[in-house]
Formats: structure tokens, sequence, C-alpha cells
């Protein structure tokens, strides 16, 4: 039983990181925000996207618009809790995925 504990306090500990570029023609811009928001919002770990040296809740689509993200932007995803590595892998494919956008030219 103790073993059990001591593996769900390291797992609870458990802090991943991972950087990726956002490269959607119109940047971090309302809907990705709540997508990355309503995303971050299905984890238990506490996630935070940082750029430039500011980091903030992913969870709070007010915060992410407040990091001003344009493409090309480098980002680093963090979360830290017994869901991080999910947490940053699905944050991870959603910018990579450049949030299902379609950059078209007008």
């Amino acid at each position: 039983m103790s073993e059990e504990k001591d593996r769900q306090e390291a797992e609870a500990g458990q802090k991943v990181e991972q950087t990726v570029v956002l490269s959607n023609k119109m940047g971090l811009h309302a809907r990705p925000s709540t997508q990355i928001a309503t995303t971050a919002g299905r984890f238990a770990a506490d996630v935070h996207i940082g750029k430039d040296g500011m980091s903030v809740d992913a969870k709070s689509v007010l915060e992410l618009l407040m990091l001003a993200a344009e493409c090309n932007s480098e980002l680093t995803v963090s979360a830290e809790g017994v869901d991080a590595q999910e947490a940053v892998t699905a944050l991870v494919e959603l910018i990579e995925g450049r949030f299902g956008e379609l950059d078209v030219d007008g």
C-alpha cells in the first residue's frame, strides 16, 4: 500500500514542459485561446503557457490573450500534476495542428 501511495505522490508532483512554434497565420486570437482553455480544463494538472518570459494559466482565455502571440511565436507548454504529460501532449497537438484553422490567403 505504501508503494502505491509513493507512486501517486510522485505522479502528483510530475512536471512536464515542451516548446512548440505557433504556426497558424492569425496567431493566438480568441478562438484558439478558447480551444486551449477548454482543452487544458479537461485535466487536473496546473497548466501554463509561456512566451518571452511571461507565463499564464492555460485554463484562462483572457490570460492567454495577454500573451499576444503572433504566428511563429515560440510557446512553452508546461503542466504539473497527475495528468501533466497528457495535458502537455494534448495542447502541443492542438497547437501543432493550427487549431484546425485553414490558412487561406484572401
